[in-house]
């Protein structure tokens, strides 16, 4: 009995130094990446069109980035803003947490790098912020039952 809780043990502290290893050499390879794109960042005033989730073949994207593309991402969906930039109309991947704050049918200026948006910011006024979190029925059950109870003021 003891043998094999030994055996468990070990093999799980092997996992965690493989994952540990593993981790730092992402993190480097993210940070390179995240060197890149600020690198090559560009501040350019867009038109939004439409914006979707889609993968990476259904998005319009040049071939170029789908053959660059791991063959498991290309599944994905990914956050897909079509704009008209100057007389072009191109398709961007954009940030997934600034997607929801992208208004469309609106003027924006954008920080571009390549075909990656970064940042948006509103010419004519502000940008709506994200839609708050909607709450879980358990969440807004606990919240009536600690209004019921006192122990949160009644809104």
């Amino acid at each position: 009995m003891a043998k094999v809780i030994i055996a468990i043990l070990i093999i799980l502290v092997v996992i965690l130094v493989v994952l540990y290893f593993v981790g730092r050499k992402l993190q480097k390879k993210q940070a390179e990446q995240e060197a890149q794109i600020e690198a090559a960042k560009q501040t350019v005033t867009m038109l939004i069109i439409d914006k979707k989730k889609l993968k990476l073949k259904d998005a319009g994207l040049p071939a170029a980035v789908l053959e660059q593309t791991p063959k498991y991402m290309r599944r994905a969906k990914l956050p897909i803003v079509k704009a008209k930039i100057g007389p072009q109309i191109m398709s961007l991947i954009c940030d997934a947490a600034i997607f929801d704050i992208i208004p469309v049918k609106k003027e924006v200026k954008a920080t571009v790098s390549g075909i990656y948006i970064t940042n948006v910011k509103g010419i004519r006024g502000k940008l709506n912020t994200a839609p708050a979190k909607k709450k879980g029925k358990f969440r807004s059950w606990i919240d009536r039952m600690q209004e019921k109870a006192g122990a949160k003021p009644i809104k």
